[in-house]
């Protein structure tokens, strides 16, 4: 141990002296070898359809009576069973467009439900 040097198990360098460099990594491979290569699943295309209704239905579905909301809803449930079991690629594309259609579909169903409600309540005598 020097008396320059505060840790012991770090050798001592001069000012200004560069690291020994790092030795050489593990010996490349043998010829012939292939890296392996994992290939991803397809993605599915409930998904796909299931996310672009669920865009389409929040910038404009109030003026399309909800119709791609619930069809982004329909969709996703369908991509949800597809991509279950793993063959198939898209879970968070399902679940995204299942979100973008219950924020549209939930109010637009309830709305409709206490509208006609309460037109066949004020209808009877």
């Amino acid at each position: 141990m020097t008396e320059n040097n505060p840790y012991p198990s770090v050798p001592y360098q001069q000012p200004g002296q560069h690291p020994r460099p790092y030795q050489a990594g593990p010996h490349p491979p043998p010829y012939g070898y292939q890296p392996m290569y994992v290939q991803a699943p397809p993605t599915s295309g409930y998904a796909t359809a299931s996310l672009v209704m669920g865009i389409l239905g929040i910038l404009g579905g109030w003026c399309a009576f909800g119709i791609p909301c619930f069809l982004a809803v329909i969709l996703g449930h369908v991509a949800l069973s597809e991509t279950k079991n793993g063959r198939k690629g898209g879970h968070g594309m399902a679940i995204a467009g299942l979100i973008l259609g219950y924020i549209v579909a939930i109010p637009a169903l309830l709305i409709a439900i206490f509208a006609f409600g309460g037109a066949i309540l004020d209808s009877t005598p």
